[in-house]
């Protein structure tokens, strides 16, 4: 996984998670890797890895079972409002951006259009 500079390590990895989860990659209920196994897969630190996890779990992405491990989180709920939390995130940032280099809402909502049909 190629890093950004811009956004701290942990909370990119856990964007990529999000979107596994969304995607079905990695479907409710699913065991995830242990915190050396992340480590490794991203190669980030340990420490890194536990963070990862315990921000997943103050979010209800994830729950861990004592001794067995940490699992994605089998509320279909959860899953439904990070799609649309991160769906709303990214056009915020496009809208914006757009906005700043002099698009219309007309111009914006072609280009889209243009994009989809192609």
């Amino acid at each position: 996984m190629e890093y950004n500079n811009n956004m701290p390590i942990y909370l990119q990895v856990i964007n990529r998670i999000k979107k596994d989860m969304i995607q079905g990659k990695l479907p409710m209920g699913e065991k995830l890797p242990s915190t050396r196994e992340l480590a490794v897969m991203y190669q980030i630190n340990p420490n890194t890895a536990m963070r990862i996890y315990k921000e997943m779990e103050q979010q209800n992405m994830c729950f861990t079972k004592r001794g067995l491990g940490t699992f994605v989180t089998e509320d279909p709920a959860v899953i439904t409002e990070m799609r649309a939390s991160m769906a709303k995130e990214l056009l915020n940032g496009f809208v914006q951006e757009m906005k700043e280099l002099g698009f219309s809402k007309e111009e914006l909502l072609d280009g889209i259009s243009a994009r989809f049909e192609g």
